[in-house]
């Protein structure tokens, strides 16, 4: 614990003017446009969140921060990268597994591609969990960045006891909050349990359950989110700036996203149409592929090893004339 609370830089005497570097911290999402949906319904996001504590529990990742969206999801992650890399696609991979399977539309998300961040400091860290929990509120949607129930927001600096969900909490004769259907994961019944996590796994982390869905504190920790921010001032304030080009365009952090092969393959073809008149690259010379090449490199955010192949071109070749 004392390496995890070291590597948040956590515990770091406060500097003004000054970043503290933190390690193995991720921002871990999906492109929004590969897919028309991903949550079709709440039905469907309940058994994300509930997805999310089964899977986790095969893999040493902490979550710090997390948001489901109707068409893409966003994890802020700590732990090894390869760790971190086989859990979200072991997700997706379950996730589109049940899309199949309840709507019927098999490959769903073989288009969504997975991009990362590499979070170095304090401060980015910060940026980017205010980031991902207000992405309900960018997207116009009717919640505040703490009260949308798909997500880690309404988690952090909440007094003992309390979470807010609208969907699961209802006012009680006194006008109180009160969470219905509460029980313990561990006391419901084996078959029970499964039902309702869709797993075969006889067990799974214990944690409370509200109304049939998985209590999202019990595997996101909020604690050291909260000793990242220190205050619920700073957690406020840094809510309040966070703007979408804080992450989206960030020129001193990388973002890994490739469009995926079989998208990047239409707009080679359309591209290829409208350069040369010509439906396929098999027409071209070499030197009217690599300006295809050229043109898709500096139009779409994908590797260079994915472009050269697309365009029917050795990699090892034209990699130095590609930009």
């Amino acid at each position: 614990m004392d390496e995890i609370r070291n590597n948040l830089g956590i515990g770091v005497a406060f500097v003004k003017g000054q970043k503290t570097p933190v390690r193995k911290c991720w921002h871990f999402y999906t492109d929004g446009k590969a897919v028309d949906v991903m949550f079709y319904d709440d039905r469907d996001f309940a058994a994300g969140l509930n997805r999310i504590h089964v899977v986790l529990q095969d893999y040493e990742v902490i979550i710090l921060a997390f948001c489901l969206m109707d068409t893409h999801i966003h994890f802020v992650l700590y732990g090894e990268f390869d760790e971190c890399n086989r859990f979200i696609h072991e997700y997706l991979r379950r996730t589109s597994a049940a899309i199949s399977l309840r709507h019927g539309d098999r490959s769903k998300l073989q288009a969504a591609s997975v991009g990362y961040q590499v979070i170095k400091d304090d401060g980015y860290l910060k940026t980017v969990i205010c980031y991902v929990i207000k992405n309900p509120t960018t997207a116009g949607m009717k919640y505040c960045p703490t009260d949308y129930p798909w997500s880690s927001g309404p988690l952090y600096f909440r007094s003992s006891g309390f979470w807010c969900s609208p969907p699961w909490s209802r006012p009680g004769e006194d006008g109180l909050l009160r969470y219905h259907g509460t029980e313990n994961l561990a006391d419901l019944p084996v078959r029970d349990r499964r039902s309702m996590l869709r797993t075969r796994q006889e067990w799974v982390r214990p944690a409370q359950v509200v109304d049939g869905t998985v209590f999202p504190g019990a595997f996101v920790r909020s604690d050291l989110v909260e000793e990242v921010f220190r205050t619920h001032r700073s957690f406020q304030y840094f809510v309040g700036r966070t703007k979408d080009d804080d992450v989206e365009f960030k020129d001193s952090f990388i973002s890994y996203l490739s469009v995926p092969v079989q998208e990047m393959r239409q707009h080679k073809n359309e591209l290829c149409m409208k350069m040369f008149g010509e439906k396929t690259v098999k027409k071209l010379s070499v030197h009217q592929r690599l300006k295809l090449a050229r043109r898709l490199r500096s139009g779409y955010q994908s590797s260079p090893r994915q472009i050269a192949r697309l365009c029917g071109l050795v990699y090892d070749e034209v990699k130095d004339k590609l930009d």
